[in-house]
C-alpha cells in the first residue's frame, strides 16, 4: 500500500512546511524530499532513523546531514499530514517548535 503526504495549510492559505522545504539549499532539499517519500512508501512501518514518534499521536521525520532538519507529522484521514518544520540546531527539540506543531495539531482536530 502506498500513503500520501499533504501539507498543512495556515489559516491565511499558506503551506508552512512547503514553504521550509523550498527555501533548502539543494542537498537537503533533496534529503527531504527522499525522506517524504521514504514515508509514503513504508507508513507506519518507517522506524528510527526516518522516523520518530514524539508524544501521542505526533511523529517526527528526521533529516540527517550537514543541516539536519525535522518535520512534525500526524496520520490524519488516511494521508500524513505534515505539520511543522524546522532545521536542527542542537540535541534538544526546542518546545517553540513542538507547541508549533501541537497547536496545528489541533487546529485540525
Amino acid at each position: 500500500m502506498k500513503w500520501k503526504a499533504v501539507f498543512f495549510q495556515a489559516l491565511r492559505g499558506d503551506y508552512p512546511v512547503k514553504k521550509f522545504i523550498e527555501k533548502q539549499d539543494p542537498g537537503t532539499f533533496a534529503k527531504i524530499i527522499h525522506t517524504i517519500e521514504l514515508l509514503e512508501t513504508y507508513g507506519p512501518y518507517l522506524r528510527l532513523p526516518y522516523s520518530k514518534k514524539i508524544k501521542g499521536k505526533l511523529y517526527e521525520l528526521r533529516i540527517p546531514g550537514k543541516t539536519s532538519a525535522r518535520i512534525f507529522y500526524v496520520l490524519y484521514n488516511n494521508n500524513y499530514l505534515l505539520l511543522h518544520a524546522f532545521k536542527k540546531k542542537g540535541q534538544k527539540t526546542p518546545q517553540r517548535e513542538l507547541k508549533t506543531a501541537l497547536d496545528r495539531l489541533k487546529a485540525i482536530i
